[in-house]
């Protein structure tokens, strides 16, 4: 039998290319640059839109992609029920 797709094992399985990652950060951090400090890419266009989206939303999901989509592990705090002190009632 033939396999039609290969199994990948993820030891084999390399991160993405280093200039087209490079190239990506540099368009988010562009885009940062431009929206923090030109007024007029905080606004929207009615050609493109939003501009912060293609300025900044898209270049930084392409760099996410390209790590693909790793999800931050939040660490559970374990909530310890408060012990309660016996209740004394004051009388005026």
């Amino acid at each position: 039998m033939r396999q039609r797709h290969p199994v990948r094992s993820a030891s084999s399985d390399t991160g993405p290319d280093p200039r087209l990652l490079r190239c990506v950060r540099h368009a988010a951090l562009a885009g940062l640059a431009m929206v923090l400090v030109w007024p007029a890419a905080r606004g929207s266009t009615g050609w493109l839109g939003w501009m912060p989206l293609w300025l900044l939303g898209m270049p930084l999901v392409a760099w996410w992609s390209l790590l693909r989509f790793p999800l931050p592990r939040w660490q559970r705090r374990r909530v310890q029920a408060r012990r309660r002190g016996a209740r004394t009632v004051r009388t005026a």
